[in-house]
């Protein structure tokens, strides 16, 4: 039987606010790919390998793939916190997002895409900077 996990009305609407696409990370290193001049697909569903994978932003002609991903729901080493509530439930749910991140990543790399993860931490004008170079090389 599976355990049953009760969460307060409060935490309930804070995960339902949780958002997959256009947080603030993202917004913010697409404003500056912008600013310097930049047209790019965001959060663009691209089937490899049979398998749905959605990058935060993508350069289709370039095939290039970029992922901003969060701390908590990608483990940064720097700022990822495991939760002390429903351990049972967190740490198989978060590894299996760094697992399914490693797959995505190979999987598009095997198909010829350049793949670019940052951390939603890193300031955007410097992604955007790293982006900039990948791209005018």
């Amino acid at each position: 039987m599976e355990p049953v996990y009760t969460t307060s009305p409060g935490r309930s609407r804070n995960m339902a606010a949780i958002r997959r696409a256009d947080t603030r990370p993202e917004v913010a290193v697409r404003s500056a790919l912008h600013r310097l001049g930049y047209r790019f697909r965001k959060d663009f569903p691209l089937r490899v390998d049979g398998r749905l994978v959605r990058p935060d932003i993508v350069f289709t002609k370039r095939q290039v793939a970029i992922f901003v991903d969060g701390c908590f729901w990608h483990c940064c080493p720097e700022h990822g916190q495991r939760p002390k509530v429903n351990g049972e439930y967190w740490s198989p749910k978060l590894e299996g997002n760094v697992k399914r991140d490693r797959e995505q990543t190979g999987a598009l790399e095997s198909a010829g895409w350049t793949v670019l993860r940052f951390w939603a931490h890193d300031p955007a004008d410097l992604v955007a900077d790293a982006v900039d170079q990948l791209l005018a090389s």
